[in-house]
């Protein structure tokens, strides 16, 4: 499978680069992983956004979801989408609240509020604690260590396998999620120090550690926070596992 780093930015878009979002290819399916803010930007350089076939939200903090608006606009009122034999309605998997969450975010005020509802533009399914077939890769969803309802995913295809910690802090599913697998795309959003905030984010060295632990063949860091020094970040992780990088928007990966 090939992995496209769409925006890497952690809880805001940084200069020029875009916050969470990530492509997944294998057969030529495509699928999605976050659309947070500048991602669908991002999107459109390499893909048609029609050729898009699925999309997973690990939850629903804006750095991570904001262009599904944008998203939205494209699919509901494209006057002439370019693959008319392709669907408008894209499936979407996130935490069970989406469809809600995601319509109050598009509406423009109250009264939009009360009707809106993207049913003709996605197909929505619950993101649970388990195991689902999405074209021909196997993901698995861990509940993870956030404020927010978020889940780790971990993605099978070709003997091959990806474990994307979404945003959470140190958690006993995070070895669970990472164990063994060939890529750990690991979110790093600060450096280690004692008053960090539990239940929030990894530092660095967390996640440094997450993969030794988990045995993992190799640490992509992402979603470091603008303010953060990512090489400070990087030394961190690599001084627990030195096959570690900090990956970069464009950047793409062939696992």
């Amino acid at each position: 499978m090939r992995l496209t780093i769409l925006g890497c930015s952690g809880s805001i878009p940084g200069p020029n680069t875009a916050a969470s979002g990530y492509l997944l290819e294998a057969e030529g399916f495509r699928l999605g992983l976050e659309l947070g803010n500048g991602a669908f930007a991002q999107l459109q350089t390499v893909l048609d956004p029609f050729d898009l076939d699925a999309l997973v939200l690990s939850h629903l903090h804006s750095d991570h979801c904001a262009d599904v608006n944008a998203l939205t606009v494209l699919r509901r009122y494209h006057p002439a989408p370019p693959y008319p034999a392709r669907p408008r309605r894209l499936p979407l998997y996130a935490p069970p609240d989406a469809p809600s969450r995601l319509a109050h975010a598009y509406a423009a005020d109250a009264d939009e509020r009360a009707g809106v509802d993207l049913s003709d533009v996605y197909e929505f399914h619950a993101l649970r604690e388990e195991r689902i077939s999405i074209g021909p890769f196997e993901v698995t969803a861990v509940a993870v260590n956030h404020p927010t309802p978020a889940f780790g995913l971990r993605v099978s295809y070709g003997g091959r396998i990806l474990a994307y910690t979404g945003d959470t802090g140190p958690c006993a599913a995070l070895g669970e999620l990472a164990d063994g697998v060939d890529v750990l795309l690991s979110e790093a959003s600060w450096t280690d120090a004692a008053d960090r905030p539990g239940g929030v984010h990894l530092s660095g060295k967390q996640a440094g550690e997450l993969a030794k632990d988990a045995g993992v063949g190799r640490l992509l860091l992402t979603h470091i926070a603008p303010w953060t020094d990512r090489r400070a970040v990087l030394a961190e992780a690599s001084a627990v596992f030195p096959d570690a990088e900090v990956v970069a928007q464009g950047s793409v990966y062939d696992l």
